[in-house]
């Protein structure tokens, strides 16, 4: 069953995820943002945990990428055409400390030991 979902969601195997593929990266390009700009840090604190941990020059560019992207959609424009080709909306930046942080969270939850942050959102 997993081989059958993973064979449904991979780009190169059905056609339907590589248009998706194809659609999101078009959308990511018309802004200049990344994929994974659109993870919300108030919304998992895994992922705020992610970004604390990397280099200071990393989340600086992820901020003035959503700045630029708000300013865009405020305006009611897109990057220019030139500025669109230079982008690369699947490049990770956060999957790598992410999937740290997840371990790192199983791994304490299978010792025994209290999580290091509890949170519910309204």
């Amino acid at each position: 069953m997993a081989s059958l979902l993973q064979s449904l969601l991979d780009p190169k195997k059905n056609w339907l995820a590589a248009q998706h593929m194809k659609t999101i990266s078009k959308r990511l390009r018309n802004f200049g943002l990344r994929y994974d700009d659109l993870y919300d840090p108030y919304y998992d604190l895994d992922i705020k945990e992610a970004l604390n941990r990397l280099p200071r020059e990393i989340v600086d560019a992820r901020n003035q990428r959503l700045k630029r992207a708000m300013d865009l959609s405020m305006k009611h424009e897109y990057l220019p055409e030139d500025l669109q080709a230079m982008q690369t909306p699947f490049r990770s930046y956060l999957q790598d400390m992410l999937a740290l942080v997840k371990r790192e969270n199983t791994e304490r939850e299978a010792l025994g030991a209290l999580p290091l942050y509890q949170r519910t959102i309204p």
